[in-house]
């Protein structure tokens, strides 16, 4: 029997927050294996843009507008994918922001609209994802964590929705498995993105001494862990949190 990831031509992936970044690498690796994307982001021209770039390389996509935290337009996601393709395989959530900030000078706001985007965010595409999935007796869900789910400072906001996705990860995976869907985690470290951009120079320089692989991590790096965890590679992985973090301390 052959093993790879011959499996995943033709699988329906969505990607949530794939306009840029992580995500878009993410989507960018799946249209090479040949599976049909769906570029979802709050941001409607970058992912018409992000769309229109992999349908270049022979793939079918989809671009969707998608703010995860308003679970109406999540619904709009999930039916536009399946009226276009039919299912759903894998849906990464990938989308996710940062209000960094002292504790002690945190707004409410900086605190709730973390927890919306990357904690609820994450429930609600899951929610209306494996409502078709369990239809079918099969997919994959994968959730985008970080090394930072240890905690952090000025991330106490950050920190608690990346620490509740992994609970919720072996939470779900328990109770899901006997419906034929498997789900698990990947806790990135120091990844270059626009995100990771804004971060001071020198603040950067001593992130980078930290990693004892010795450099910033691309968005392939995260990909690659991605497309095993999708593939039958990993049909008996589920509940599982891999770390990709050149080495730091992880979750």
């Amino acid at each position: 029997m052959a093993i790879g990831l011959q499996d995943l031509k033709d699988k329906v992936v969505i990607v949530t927050g794939s306009g840029r970044g992580i995500g878009k690498g993410i989507a960018e690796a799946f249209a090479e294996v040949g599976s049909k994307v769906v570029i979802s982001d709050i941001d409607a021209e970058t992912a018409a843009n992000t769309a229109k770039e992999i349908a270049g390389k022979g793939v079918e996509t989809l671009s969707a507008v998608c703010d995860v935290s308003n679970r109406e337009q999540v619904d709009k996601l999930i039916n536009a994918t399946v009226e276009k393709f039919g299912k759903i395989d894998v849906v990464v959530n990938n989308a996710g922001i940062t209000m960094d900030g002292l504790f002690i000078r945190m707004k409410q706001d900086q605190w709730q609209k973390v927890i919306d985007i990357n904690l609820t965010g994450t429930f609600n595409v899951t929610h209306a994802a494996v409502n078709v999935m369990r239809k079918v007796k099969s997919g994959c869900i994968i959730n985008i964590s970080s090394v930072n789910a240890l905690g952090a400072p000025g991330q106490a906001n950050y920190s608690a929705t990346k620490a509740g996705v992994i609970g919720f990860t072996k939470a779900l995976a328990k109770e899901i498995a006997g419906m034929g869907i498997r789900v698990n985690a990947i806790a990135p470290g120091f990844i270059e993105t626009p995100m990771t951009a804004k971060i001071p120079e020198k603040m950067a320089e001593e992130m980078i001494k930290a990693i004892p692989i010795g450099h910033i991590g691309q968005p392939l790096d995260i990909a690659k862990p991605i497309l095993f965890l999708a593939s039958d590679m990993a049909s008996y992985v589920t509940g599982e949190v891999i770390n990709v973090n050149g080495g730091l301390n992880g979750v």
